[in-house]
């Protein structure tokens, strides 16, 4: 005798249940994401018992869990961190009384405090130089590394030797990885750049939120300091 068709509205009862498990008894084998979500009691003397199992569930993703957990509390203190460091420099910034001051602040800082071992700072200036900041045409910068500013945004990742030796000068062929900003607001003024020599240092968007952070906050004191700069020069 088979058993009558279910209709779809109908509902399982516990022999039905019981029939089906019976029939296929490596079911739960096959199908263990849901041991945790049963209630099983434990019959002491079993070879392997699905209460084990389940167990052995619980603390494998309890221990996944956990490293989620540590890496999230690392990323938090790192982070942190960089706020702080962010915080200094911006207010070294805004303390700045002079080009000179500005320029060796955000430089000092990034090497000093930040630790980062190659830093380039190029201010776009169609009169020459001034200061002691390190100015280009905005139509050469333009030429050599345009595509990297056309979206205004901080970028990371590996670039190429002659956009690095724009860059970073004489030590472009020691850097592997760089993060990079458009220093803009109400025009266009420059580019800060961070190298390291890990090629796995700065990539995809790693490292762009407090350079961007930096950059915007370097755009707004430079619209200050740049008039005062330019009367010295006068």
């Amino acid at each position: 005798m088979t058993d009558t068709p279910q209709r779809p509205d109908q509902e399982l009862d516990a022999r039905q249940v019981a029939n089906y498990l019976r029939q296929h008894p490596t079911f739960f084998a096959e199908h263990d994401e849901l041991l945790p979500e049963l209630f099983i009691p434990h019959l002491p003397g079993q070879a392997v018992s699905l209460v084990e199992r389940q167990v052995k569930l619980l603390r494998e993703r309890n221990i996944d869990v956990r490293h989620r957990l540590d890496h999230l509390m690392d990323v938090a203190r790192e982070n942190d961190r960089l706020f702080e460091k962010s915080r200094r420099l911006v207010l070294s910034m805004l303390e700045a009384q002079s080009m000179e001051e500005l320029i060796a602040s955000i430089e000092d800082s990034l090497r000093d405090d930040f630790q980062v071992p190659f830093v380039s700072l190029i201010l776009f200036s169609e009169a020459g130089r001034f200061s002691n900041a390190r100015c280009v045409p905005h139509s050469e910068a333009r030429a050599a590394i345009g595509h990297l500013l056309d979206s205004g945004k901080p970028l990371s990742g590996i670039l190429r030797p002659d956009e690095l030796t724009f860059l970073f000068g004489r030590h472009g062929n020691e850097v592997a990885s760089t993060a990079l900003a458009p220093i803009q607001h109400q025009g266009s003024h420059g580019v800060l750049a961070l190298g390291s020599r890990d090629a796995n240092h700065y990539k995809g968007a790693t490292g762009t939120l407090f350079l961007g952070y930096v950059a915007d906050a370097l755009a707004r004191v430079l619209l200050r300091q740049r008039p005062m700069a330019d009367e010295a020069r006068a």
